[in-house]
C-alpha cells in the first residue's frame, strides 16, 4: 500500500533540478563553507518560490548537487569524480572517446563523471541531510531524486580505473544496489512521500544503434541487442525498489538534457523501452512529452504517468492553454488522478551547464499551474 499523499487531481512538480545562483556556482570551486551557506539560501528560497507558485510536490532543486548523479563521488568511498577531459586521458579508446565528446556539443572539463577507482561503500547518505533540511523549510509534500542502479553502474564503472575492485559491472551493481537500498530504508524512515529514480541511460541502449553517445556509459558494450542491458536495468530496479514499499516512487526516462541544440539529443519513441518499463515494479513513470523527439503517448496500465508538458531547454514559454490541451490528450489514456505534471527534465541537470534560466523556468512552471487549475475546474 502506497502512503497517500496529500495532493490535488493533476499535481505539479519538477523533475528535480533548478539553475543555481551565480554566487553559488562561485563558491563551489573556491570557499565550501561559503557554497554550503549559499545552497542552505538557495534552498529556502527555490523552496518559497514553488509554494508561491502553486507547484503541490516540492523537490529542493538539487542545488548542492553537481549533477544528478556525479555528486555521489561526494558521499562514496573509491569514486573520483572526473571531468571527461581527465577520463580521455584514462580510456584506451581514445578516438571513440573523443568522437563522444564530439557529438555531445559540450566542452569536455564542463561535466564530470563518477568514477570507480576502489571498492565502493557509502561515506554519509545521499540525500537524508538534503531532506531533513528541506522538510524544515517547507509543509509541502517533498519527492526526493535519486540516481537510479543502471546509471550509477554504467556511469562508474569504466574498465581502466574499475577493474582492479570489480571484475565486471555486474560485480560493481551488487554494491550500487546494496547502497541504494540502505539509502532508500533511510528515507522511508524519514517519512519522505515521493522517491524519484532517474535513469535517463536507458534510451541509450534503444535508440544509439550500440554506438556509445553519451558520457553517462563511456563504457557502454557495443552491441546492437540491447535485450541483455535492459534485463539488467530493470533486474537492479525491482531489488532497489523492494525497499521503497509503502512510498510513492517514479522512475524518470529521458533523452538527454545536456544541450540546447535538440539535434545532438537522442530521438525516438518510447515503444521500444515499453515492456521493460511495463515490468519496472514502480508507481510512476516520469517521461518526457513536450519534444517531438519523444513520439506519441503510451499507456502503461496500472502506473501513474508524470507528463512532460514544458520543455526546459527551450526560451519560449509555452502557455496555459497548450499545456492543457496537452494534458486532455493523456487523458484519452489515463484517468485524472494518474497523471501528474511536470517539465520534461530538469531545468539544470548540469550544474554547471544549465538548460534553462531561472526567469524563464519560472514561467514555464507558472504556466504548467495555470493549467493545471483550469484542468482541475473542467473536471
Amino acid at each position: 500500500m502506497v502512503r497517500p499523499l496529500s495532493l490535488p487531481l493533476l499535481p505539479v512538480t519538477t523533475v528535480g533540478s533548478w539553475p543555481r545562483p551565480e554566487a553559488l556556482l562561485r563558491a563551489r570551486r573556491t570557499d565550501k563553507a561559503l557554497a554550503d551557506r549559499l545552497a542552505d539560501e538557495a534552498v529556502i528560497d527555490f523552496l518559497a518560490l514553488q509554494e508561491e507558485i502553486g507547484v503541490d510536490l516540492v523537490t529542493d532543486g538539487e542545488m548542492r548537487r553537481d549533477n544528478f548523479y556525479s555528486f555521489v563521488a561526494d558521499k562514496l568511498d573509491g569514486v573520483r569524480l572526473m571531468t571527461l577531459a581527465e577520463m580521455l586521458e584514462l580510456i584506451e579508446d581514445k578516438a571513440g572517446f573523443e568522437r563522444i565528446l564530439q557529438t555531445l556539443d559540450v566542452p569536455a572539463y564542463s561535466i564530470s563523471n563518477p568514477t570507480c577507482v576502489a571498492r565502493i561503500a557509502r561515506r554519509r547518505s545521499l540525500a537524508l541531510d538534503d531532506v531533513r533540511f528541506a522538510k524544515a523549510h517547507t509543509k509541502k509534500p517533498l519527492k526526493v531524486t535519486l540516481p537510479g542502479p543502471y546509471l550509477l553502474t554504467r556511469a562508474m564503472y569504466v574498465r581502466e580505473a574499475s577493474a582492479a575492485a570489480y571484475p565486471d559491472k555486474e560485480a560493481l551493481a551488487e554494491d550500487v544496489v546494496r547502497i541504494l537500498v540502505e539509502e532508500i530504508t533511510e528515507l522511508r524512515a524519514e517519512g519522505v512521500e515521493f522517491i524519484q529514480l532517474d535513469e535517463p541511460v536507458l534510451t541509450e541502449l534503444v535508440f544509439a544503434g550500440g554506438k556509445t553517445r553519451t558520457f553517462m556509459c563511456a563504457a557502454l558494450a557495443r552491441t546492437q541487442d540491447p535485450t541483455a542491458e535492459l534485463e539488467l536495468a530493470v533486474s537492479l530496479l525491482a531489488r532497489v525498489l523492494a525497499a521503497a514499499q509503502g512510498i510513492r516512487t517514479g522512475l524518470h526516462v529521458c533523452r538527454g538534457n545536456w544541450s540546447r541544440n535538440e539535434a545532438t539529443l537522442l530521438s525516438g519513441s518510447y515503444h521500444p523501452l515499453a515492456p521493460w518499463l511495463a515490468r519496472v515494479p514502480v508507481d510512476q513513470l516520469v517521461l518526457e512529452y513536450a519534444t517531438e523527439r519523444a513520439g506519441g503517448l503510451i499507456d502503461f496500465p496500472g502506473k501513474e504517468l508524470g507528463l512532460g508538458v514544458v520543455n526546459p531547454r527551450t526560451d519560449r514559454v509555452e502557455t496555459s492553454e497548450e499545456i492543457a490541451t496537452r494534458v486532455r490528450s493523456a487523458l484519452e489514456h489515463y484517468k485524472p488522478g494518474q497523471l501528474f505534471l511536470n517539465p520534461d527534465c530538469g531545468f539544470a541537470t548540469f550544474a554547471n551547464r544549465a538548460v534553462g534560466e531561472a526567469d524563464i523556468a519560472t514561467r514555464k512552471l507558472r504556466a504548467i499551474v495555470s493549467a493545471a487549475r483550469v484542468l482541475r475546474e473542467e473536471l
